[in-house]
């Protein structure tokens, strides 16, 4: 589907309406109901379970895009994208493949080198933050890891759900992973799969915590910066943008390129515009966004990271968009995360400080 680029109207998250997704789930072949399936919204809270003639609603759901995820034990995972813009969804049926059960050879002898690789995929994927340090997998064993040596390139993906704990953020998380790359040499890694968050339970003290932590998660981060951008709300969230110019003909390396800030903010109708679909929205920019939040200081890493001279003194990330436009939804979720290129404090932010999409701050 085509998107165009259209004149920007900017508004409030506040008040935008919320919706319903129904639907009944199957059995492919004999078109029986099947109950008790499991019903969620990739890297949301929000989840369900069939009743006995297959039927499921889906409440409280926010514009957006999202990926519907249907899973019951003996039948193939349904994966299917589903776009809430102004109405109600009724999905009438969804059937499922009844899962051809094949035992394989048990190998109980692992890859001498899998703990090493093992290392470095937990050490990249969840962070190496204090919140990283509280995180656990498991059931790592799932895990399929591939390194090569020539190329210093780790790649690992999972036939079933992870299973995370995050006991600072109070998630339990299953994440079925489907891509990821870690390239040693450049210092580059990509990762992603769908995602479905569960409440822990916990004292009270234990869910103040969870509260605070998740909070402090938030703010400054990616999505905390596009939602703010959709509401015109940066200035009053701590944001400020500045734009970074690279010049790529010069210098080999990130620590000899040619780069300088233009210290004159830039205003949120420069870089993002609305489009033709009501809770979609495109960042279009051709030099790189420095984003700045201001309630926090640089770190010395990160400043010597970005290796900028005269760069303030707040916490940054730089946003490279790659092609013509990165598109997001309301949640501040970018619809295809290989759309951009993050680096500074965004790109050290792994699974440990995710939170649902549908996550909101509480009010003061």
């Amino acid at each position: 589907m085509r998107v165009w680029l259209l004149l920007l109207l900017l508004f409030p998250l506040s008040g935008i309406a919320q919706y319903k997704i129904s639907g009944r789930v199957l059995n492919a072949i004999d078109n029986k109901p099947i109950n008790n399936a499991s019903i969620l919204l990739n890297n949301t809270t929000i989840g369900t379970a069939s009743s006995n003639d297959g039927a499921f609603t889906l409440q409280n759901v926010k514009g957006g895009k999202y990926e519907l995820i249907i899973s019951s034990v003996g039948y193939e995972t349904y994966m299917g994208s589903v776009f809430m813009e102004t109405d109600n969804i009724d999905l009438k049926t969804i059937k499922l493949l009844p899962k051809s059960i094949v035992l394989s050879e048990v190998n109980v002898r692992p890859d001498a080198d899998w703990f090493a690789k093992y290392d470095i995929f937990k050490r990249e994927f969840l962070g190496s933050s204090k919140l990283a340090s509280k995180c656990k997998i498991l059931n790592p064993e799932l895990l399929n890891l591939e390194y090569s040596k020539n190329k210093q390139v780790l790649k690992a993906t999972t036939d079933d759900f992870l299973i995370i704990e995050n006991n600072e953020l109070g998630y339990r998380i299953k994440y079925l992973l489907q891509e990821f790359d870690f390239d040693k040499s450049r210092r580059m890694l990509f990762y992603g799969g769908s995602t479905l968050f569960e409440e822990m339970k916990g004292t009270s003290s234990q869910k103040k915590k969870w509260k605070k932590n998740r909070l402090k998660a938030y703010l400054g981060s990616q999505v905390h910066f596009l939602r703010s951008a959709v509401g015109n709300r940066l200035a009053d969230e701590y944001f400020e943008v500045l734009r970074l110019v690279r010049d790529s003909s010069k210098g080999k390396g990130m620590f000899d390129r040619v780069q300088y800030l233009i210290k004159q903010p830039l205003s949120v109708t420069d870089y993002v515009k609305h489009t033709d679909q009501r809770t979609l929205f495109a960042l279009q920019f051709k030099d790189c966004l420095y984003v700045m939040y201001k309630k926090r200081r640089n770190t010395e890493a990160n400043a010597f990271a970005m290796n900028l001279k005269e760069a303030p003194k707040h916490e940054a990330s730089i946003m490279t968009i790659k092609g013509n436009f990165a598109a997001f939804d309301l949640n501040g979720v970018l619809t295809d995360p290989h759309s951009v290129v993050n680096e500074g404090i965004w790109a050290t932010q792994r699974v440990a400080e995710l939170l649902p999409v549908n996550y909101e701050p509480p009010i003061d």
